[in-house]
């Protein structure tokens, strides 16, 4: 973790947590969270939660966020959710190109770039995914195919550095507690920074890479002492207040 970004630990509930548990999760969040000041926590709940959530993060250091989006403004896409309703929730954050949504409901590479630049232009700061299934990091393939994810939304983000963050998630590691090793994340991690410095010393700076896969109390020391990952997408270990808090304590104690 470098100094000079400040440490982001974000909560995807996925599809977890009602309004009514909602509530209860994102205000023990808030208060097990409250003396973190040098860490900024931001949760995800689904769409249904998001109006509850909000009203219970009021006057918290918690932000919000929406776990996917639709690119357009408004129209006859049923189901859909634009970024201009997000904004009206209240949420400040989207995450985008989860790898679920890419298997599960086969977004491309396009389509999370058409969607980052929607968000970027509500003014929804997006966390992007990129990573590798497990056939492609034993055919050797993970930084080709992470680079291809990430050209396909670099320019999208390159005109606010820092705005958007960046979510290594190594597909293999999702919801399976199987983690990549701290040399393993931070190798794709200095991989994507070198990518951002390619742009500009302000994209590489200020721009905020992540590890998603498997994070929790166990190994958050490990991966986040690392100095190209400055904070973790969380999963499982989100839906319970304790163990999420846990890994923005970590994130507090390493920033100082």
């Amino acid at each position: 973790m470098n100094q000079a970004r400040r440490p982001l630990i974000a909560g995807n509930w996925k599809m977890n947590h009602g309004a009514a548990s909602g509530v209860q999760l994102a205000s023990d969040v808030a208060r097990t969270t409250a003396a973190f000041g040098s860490v900024d926590v931001v949760v995800a709940p689904p769409f249904s939660a998001l109006w509850k959530v909000a009203d219970a993060l009021q006057g918290s250091r918690v932000e919000l966020s929406a776990q996917n989006m639709h690119p357009k403004a408004s129209g006859a896409f049923t189901g859909e959710v634009a970024p201009g309703m997000l904004l009206e929730i209240g949420c400040k954050w989207v995450i985008l190109g989860h790898s679920e949504r890419r298997a599960m409901f086969g977004e491309s590479d396009a389509v999370v770039a058409e969607k980052v630049k929607a968000a970027m232009d509500a003014g929804i700061r997006p966390i992007v995914c990129v990573g590798e299934t497990l056939d492609e990091r034993e055919r050797g393939d993970t930084l080709n195919v992470v680079k291809r994810q990430l050209n396909a939304f670099l320019s999208i983000i390159a005109d606010k550095p820092g705005f958007a963050a960046i979510a290594y998630e190594p597909v293999w590691a999702i919801g399976t507690g199987k983690v990549a090793t701290t040399a393993e994340a931070q190798e794709v991690h200095a991989m994507i920074r070198a990518s951002l410095a390619a742009i500009g010393p302000a994209m590489a700076e200020k721009t905020r890479i992540l590890y998603g896969g498997s994070l929790s109390p166990k190994n958050a020391d490990g991966l986040l002492r690392e100095p190209d990952i400055d904070g973790g997408l969380i999963g499982g270990a989100s839906l319970k207040a304790e163990d999420f808090s846990k890994v923005a304590e970590t994130a507090q104690k390493i920033a100082g």
